[in-house]
């Protein structure tokens, strides 16, 4: 990975800035993105501090013309992409029943349309560097989750779309990872919305006992290297991969189960 041009779109927190940093102690360019400035200001400064060679720019993914503006800027910085990480994502917490349907779409202008935004203004240049697009999806794109029901679709569609995209850059050197993590500590809990749109301000799970995000980037990492296809993390998430597609009946009450034992869970 050394002298590639990596960008990383909501790079300035959790999984995103442990992805600037291990890239970048591996001598990536990095580029990481985001809607706050002040936040992406904090983790330029304290990449920098571990020698990580990173600029950021503000941009909000949802919006078309800002990811074009995001690939022209990466060009302008550093001359190429050959690397994207399409990693913003936002999570909601709602009942299905009770849910402001533009809760639901929000989260999917993000974590859909905003990876469909960003990596078609990045793809010339990775099909050009023969480069790798990578998207972090979620145990919940391969096993519907319960009051999370945008967020499950929305990563449902996700890794559709990759699929897609693997096949269509077979025979051009394009190397496309759909990476799942299971339930990862972070700040997407903590912002996730609620019926109403609000923000939940607090995560219903022990964050203590949570794969960290330092850890999750070095599997995605690794995995970006070696080119794999698929990559799946934590025993509890392989496992839900897998019950669910050989007892999916089993599935449904053992998930609801799981998550009825959440803090103020609304399936109680």
């Amino acid at each position: 990975m050394e002298n590639k041009v990596v960008v990383i779109t909501g790079g300035s927190s959790g999984i995103g800035k442990a992805l600037a940093e291990v890239f970048g102690k591996n001598r990536s360019k990095i580029l990481i993105t985001g809607r706050n400035k002040n936040d992406l200001d904090l983790a330029v400064e304290d990449l920098r501090k571990k020698n990580v060679v990173v600029e950021s720019f503000v941009a909000d993914v949802s919006i078309e013309a800002d990811n074009k503006k995001m690939a022209d800027e990466a060009i302008r910085l550093f001359g190429k992409i050959d690397v994207l990480i399409n990693n913003a994502g936002i999570s909601m917490r709602a009942l299905f029943e009770e849910v402001d349907l533009n809760v639901i779409r929000k989260v999917m202008d993000i974590n859909f349309f905003g990876a469909v935004y960003a990596t078609h203004a990045c793809l010339p240049q990775i099909i050009k560097n023969k480069g790798s697009v990578i998207g972090i999806s979620s145990i919940a794109g391969f096993r519907g989750l319960p009051a999370r029901a945008g967020y499950s679709a929305s990563k449902f569609a996700l890794n559709g779309f990759l699929e897609v995209l693997r096949t269509e850059m077979l025979y051009k050197g394009v190397h496309v990872l759909t990476a799942s993590p299971g339930f990862t500590a972070s700040n997407i809990r903590f912002r996730a919305l609620t019926k109403d749109g609000s923000t939940q301000g607090e995560s219903p799970r022990a964050e203590e006992k949570m794969m960290t995000a330092e850890e999750c980037a070095e599997h995605i990492y690794k995995a970006t290297v070696k080119r794999k296809n698929f990559l799946i993390l934590t025993a509890q998430g392989k496992a839900a991969v897998w019950i669910n597609k050989l007892f999916p009946r089993l599935a449904d009450t053992l998930v609801y189960k799981a998550l009825a034992k959440e803090e103020n869970s609304s399936l109680k």
